[in-house]
């Protein structure tokens, strides 16, 4: 399973909230004059190229093995899915041009669209699609096998026709199998997945002509993708990006035309007159406890840290006001969000020194490695807050954290992950006995069970869905294994000349965004 992380603009270096880099680049635009607005956004010959520079370029272009972190934005660009997710975060067509359930609603028919091919002219059919869920769902080195765990077995029905078998009833289904989860890679290119891994071969927007690992993509608009007569943009130019402080500079004189930036850097992006562009999303960070540890095991101690935590900080010193405190898996306004569960722990840190003198631990008793992958202020935090009520605290960075994590090895980490377009996948991911982002597997709070299944049983259009995924959210944050902290969407800066792109929650959607003058 891949890591979950937060996409690089909640990234931070220890040390302080402000970098060093933000003193070079106010530098830099105190001689700047502004030309973010004027530079141009096409290539040779006057082709619309989009020229992006990304802090997560993809390290696998296989779907199965990138799994379902931030990069599958990237991967976008040469994989289309069964279906993909709108504005309002619902489950649109794209492979498939619509789907319909049995009655029992456990098993469902996605139709395919007629006369598509991948790009290597491997048509999109049935079995294709067949091949790539079973291949997500066995591969020895699948980040994705974990969120299929629903599905029984897949047939074909015609040429068009794919037949989902389900364990249970799961309405979520066709929220689960977009982007994040389904990217369809041609079957001829994944028999040999090591080949794949470095040469995508998909039927998405565009086709990849050169691939650097690790540095550099450059691609070419697909003419035979489904929707390409919505997609306005040539050429596609993917880089690594630098280091965090010429990233501005090099929107400002066109080296790039689009980058993911910090959230530190958006006011001097706006001053260099590049549009910052708001993603919304699912992100949410946490703190994660093993409560099959010692002092963990003691309930009094996990509300105590409970009661130890300042979220407010979080959102001032990590989000310069682009993030929100939050107690959930979710940003508060998303239909899984729980307005019952808003703050049950409020931040009390007399309260929490009185919680762990009840369990028997004085001041200084209590020493503890926060383990995580890579520098980030959001340890400091943690590291001052629990610090103040008596626990002491160790930050260690472990570059292979994601071994140790997901093994359950660990007793204390933070980490954020980028959400899921189904809200029950996130739910079930975080509180589930199996599941990856629980620290404390097999535990689950009592009642989830049964509250996810009524989540999955209940169409994504009747009328008490939200009460029911918000029942599930509430019997979830009963777990004792995480504590939630802020929440904040992805930003981008790009050039004036490219139009808006569609806020669809997550997602890096190019259909419609056009190139100006």
């Amino acid at each position: 399973m891949t890591s979950e992380r937060h996409p690089p603009s909640t990234r931070r270096r220890r040390g302080g909230v402000v970098p060093a880099a933000l003193a070079a680049l106010a530098a830099l635009l105190l001689g700047a004059c502004g030309s973010g607005g004027t530079s141009t956004a096409t290539g040779a010959g006057g082709s619309a190229t989009l020229k992006w520079a990304s802090s997560y370029f993809p390290t696998h272009w296989d779907p199965v093995v990138s799994g379902s972190g931030a990069q599958f934005r990237q991967l976008a660009l040469v994989y289309a899915s069964l279906t993909r997710t709108d504005a309002k975060g619902n489950a649109v067509p794209d492979l498939a041009e619509s789907w319909q359930y049995n009655d029992a609603g456990d098993e469902v028919t996605f139709h395919l669209r007629p006369n598509l091919t991948f790009s290597d002219g491997v048509p999109v059919n049935a079995d294709a699609v067949k091949q790539a869920i079973e291949r997500a769902r066995t591969q020895k080195d699948s980040a994705l096998f974990g969120d299929l765990t629903s599905i029984e077995s897949v047939t074909t029905s015609g040429e068009l026709d794919v037949v989902i078998h389900l364990t249970q009833a799961d309405h979520q289904i066709p929220l689960l199998l977009g982007q994040r989860v389904l990217q369809v890679a041609s079957p001829q290119a994944a028999a040999d997945p090591a080949k794949l891994d470095q040469n995508p071969v998909g039927a998405g927007p565009f086709i990849v002509e050169q691939l650097i690992p690790g540095t550099k993509a450059v691609l070419r608009k697909n003419d035979r993708y489904w929707d390409a007569a919505n997609i306005h943009i040539d050429r596609v130019e993917l880089v690594s990006a630098p280091d965090p402080a010429t990233v501005v500079s090099g929107l400002q004189t066109g080296v790039y035309n689009f980058a993911d930036i910090l959230p530190s850097q958006a006011k001097a992006a706006k001053g260099a007159g590049l549009d910052v562009f708001v993603q919304p999303g699912f992100n949410a960070s946490n703190i994660s406890l093993n409560i099959n540890k010692p002092p963990f095991d003691n309930p009094k101690v996990v509300d105590a840290v409970r009661h130890a935590i300042n979220r407010q900080e979080f959102v001032d010193k990590i989000t310069f006001g682009y993030g929100s405190a939050t107690s959930q898996p979710f940003p508060e306004g998303y239909i899984a969000f729980d307005p019952q569960s808003k703050d049950p722990y409020p931040h009390d840190p007399a309260k929490a020194r009185r919680l762990l003198s009840e369990a028997g631990y004085e001041p200084g008793d209590i020493r503890l490695d926060l383990v995580i992958p890579n520098e980030m202020a959001a340890a400091e935090i943690v590291q001052s807050q629990l610090g103040a009520i008596g626990i002491t605290v160790d930050i260690r960075i472990d570059k292979n954290w994601t071994t140790p994590f997901f093994a359950k090895d660990l007793t204390l980490s933070i980490y954020g992950t980028t959400g899921r377009d189904s809200a029950a996948q996130t739910l079930t991911a975080h509180f589930g006995p199996d599941g990856p982002l629980n620290l404390s597997s097999p535990y689950e709070p009592p009642g989830f069970e049964a509250a996810i299944a009524k989540v999955r049983e209940t169409p994504l259009d009747a009328p008490d869905y939200a009460q029911t995924l918000q029942a599930a959210t509430r019997a979830g944050l009963e777990s004792r294994a995480l504590v939630f902290t802020y929440s904040q969407p992805n930003l981008y800066a790009k050039n004036t000349a490219i139009s808006d792109l569609p806020a669809n929650p997550g997602h890096i959607e190019w259909t419609g965004v056009t190139f100006g003058d």
